[in-house]
């Protein structure tokens, strides 16, 4: 199964290039101007690696990015201006994706639509079935959410009530959510703050490594 593979076309269309050619990369796509799987749109992603980094703008804006700087620090600084959020803070976060394809023991759980009554409000606004682990007496105790980017790539959320904390349910929920990402043809990713130690674990167990790939953006309004 080639993971590698997905993941490469996941990044050329989402960012419209991939792999970075070293440095600083900086490339137009029309799907900055575009609504994401969310429904809003996302005027700056990019991906850095240990390698190089790919930062996708609208394509008006590529030569004014390339204008402001070389490096990403100095670009950082201009983007939010560049992009008419003056207020905005450029971001940095954990990119993951699935290297393999762990069993850790699957979870009791079920795929539900997200309109399903039993979905907590967070996990309905994907645009994909959920993954839910149920308690007994049916309600809600954990859940992976999909972000469909597209048809190579689908972003996992994971989210456990602090009751059922503890218990190993978000590691087997992600790597359960990876499996059928992967039986749908596509790659499983996973992002994360860089201070988020929890979602780290999780990450790791479920066949997740840390790789020392970067995940950037500016925030959108809600």
């Amino acid at each position: 199964m080639d993971l590698a593979g997905r993941l490469e076309r996941h990044l050329a269309g989402w960012l419209g290039a991939w792999p970075p050619a070293g440095g600083l990369t900086v490339v137009g796509s029309e799907q900055r101007t575009r609504p994401g799987w969310d429904g809003k749109v996302y005027p700056v992603a990019g991906v850095a690696t240990p390698d190089g980094t790919v930062l996708s703008v609208p394509p008006d804006l590529v030569e004014a990015v390339r204008a402001a700087g070389d490096d990403l620090g100095t670009v950082a600084r201009a983007l939010p201006g560049l992009v008419g959020r003056p207020d905005a803070r450029f971001g940095r976060g954990v990119f993951r994706w699935s290297h393999s394809l762990v069993d850790v023991g699957d979870p009791e759980a079920v795929w539900l639509p997200p309109d399903d009554e039993r979905v907590p409000p967070w996990l309905a606004v994907f645009n994909g079935d959920v993954l839910v682990h149920l308690d007994g007496d049916g309600r809600y105790g954990a859940g992976v959410g999909r972000k469909r980017h597209d048809a190579n790539g689908s972003e996992l959320s994971v989210a456990t009530e602090e009751r059922l904390r503890g218990r190993g349910l978000a590691r087997r929920l992600v790597a359960q959510a990876a499996r059928r990402v992967a039986e749908e043809g596509a790659v499983a990713t996973y992002l994360h703050a860089t201070s988020n130690a929890a979602s780290a674990r999780v990450a790791d167990a479920a066949g997740f490594p840390d790789t020392g790939w970067r995940v950037l953006g500016l925030p959108v309004a809600s």
